[in-house]
């Protein structure tokens, strides 16, 4: 069956055959079937089907001959591939690609909203483009199909193999989606080779390293985010989510339990803040050391400073944040990110991403005798073998315990020299 697709033109629907020539190039056959887009998708669908199970190629004077007939107008040839629409024919039968889109909205009340950009993004810009090019609909939709989409994601976008994992898990939900509504009788993607998740592997700062870019960004609108990163291991959209109704002045805590991130929706950037971290145990209470708590007073006093200055002018909207710029305005994520590699480059430090500094702080713990349970408390990993998974090669203090274990066992002597 030739492949192909429905085109919306001049407020009609079209139908796309992926036709050849006789050297092979890719020669689209346009065919009008006469249908309004309003209101007429679902029999453009069924028209788009039977055409495909159907369709020889005309001559090149028919093909002339058909282009030229005047919109809404269905000729002879077009009679007689296109059948009369009340022949039963499945109507779950639509294109994947349009299944698809149709899977993303139904989805999207039970999401995060976090979630559904990625999700769309990945289903929008990657997923829909390529089966609706293939013109497989979702019936006729087998595991090689699948398979064949992960190798061009691969080969021709150049994507790693973590986002391709990505796109199998929406493609997998969607058609789990399909047949738990007997839609499909199996899902095809359960037969489909998941590529291998690539390992973490993460950059980290030395104790000098760090120390001295504590240096280098004292006063800076950075400072802040750093030493949350560096000192108490937040993710960014932790630091830039602190409030200071997370500050306890007088038991000297500070709480991370809100989050601030942006994401790209149809090219527009959103800014995302809730009162929830990544998950349950994310939310943690951290004690204040006396540096951050000094530096803590004095962003407060130049916040109160920065508004008398500033009068009107002054953004009152993020007067419950502390990372905000000199006109009160909230620091974006995007900034942090772009600003401390310009920061690193400047200063010919080693170039880390920002996230890194969640990783030093790890490292740092770990290598001064902290056990990897206390680590995962402090970073708010969900759970023990998260922390375990990435941080267990860093661990050398219960390496070097059980090594003076095995020496008082085992008494290894010295050979003698012949």
């Amino acid at each position: 069956m030739i492949a192909g697709h429905l085109q919306k033109k001049k407020g009609l629907f079209y139908i796309v055959l992926n036709c050849k020539d006789e050297n092979g190039k890719r020669k689209p056959k346009w065919i009008p079937t006469g249908l309004s887009i309003k209101g007429n998708k679902k029999r453009a669908e069924i028209m788009l089907l039977e055409v495909r199970k159907s369709f020889s190629e005309p001559s090149d004077e028919e093909e002339i001959k058909l282009l030229s007939e005047p919109a809404g107008k269905i000729d002879e040839f077009t009679t007689s591939v296109i059948p009369d629409t009340k022949t039963p024919i499945d109507p779950d039968d639509i294109l994947f690609a349009d299944f698809m889109l149709e899977w993303l909205e139904i989805v999207k009340p039970s999401i995060e909203l976090i979630t559904y950009i990625s999700y769309t993004n990945a289903v929008q810009v990657r997923i829909v483009p390529y089966f609706r090019e293939k013109g497989i609909s979702l019936l006729s939709l087998k595991p090689y199909h699948i398979q064949d989409f992960y190798k061009y994601a691969f080969t021709e976008l150049n994507v790693k193999a973590n986002t391709v994992i990505h796109y199998h898990a929406n493609i997998r939900s969607a058609l789990q989606y399909a047949f738990i509504t007997e839609r499909i009788s199996s899902n095809p993607a359960d037969k489909v080779l998941r590529p291998k998740k690539e390992p973490f592997v993460g950059s980290s700062y030395t104790a000098e390293e760090v120390n001295q870019l504590l240096e280098i960004v004292r006063g800076t609108q950075i400072e802040l985010s750093i030493i949350l990163a560096a000192f108490y291991g937040m993710r960014r959209s932790e630091a830039l989510g602190v409030k200071w109704t997370a500050i306890d002045m007088v038991h000297r805590t500070i709480t991370v339990k809100h989050t601030v991130t942006t994401a790209s929706l149809n090219g527009k950037l959103i800014t995302i803040a809730k009162d929830r971290t990544k998950n349950k145990p994310s939310r943690r209470t951290l004690p204040l050391v006396d540096a951050f708590y000094d530096l803590l007073v004095r962003l407060k006093q130049q916040q109160e400073i920065n508004r008398r200055v500033c009068g009107d002018s002054y953004c009152t909207e993020h007067l419950a944040y502390i990372s905000v710029d000199e006109m009160g305005h909230l620091t974006k994520p995007n900034y942090i990110s772009q600003h401390f590699a310009l920061v690193l480059r400047k200063n010919g430090l080693r170039h880390i991403r920002y996230h890194d500094l969640r990783h030093s702080c790890a490292t740092l713990l770990l290598a001064n005798g902290v056990s990897m349970k206390e680590v995962q408390e402090w970073l708010g990993h969900s759970d023990y073998s998260t922390t375990a998974n990435i941080y267990a090669h860093l661990e050398y203090s219960s390496k070097i315990s059980s090594a003076n274990v095995m020496n008082q066992v085992l008494k290894i002597k010295d050979s003698p020299l012949e």
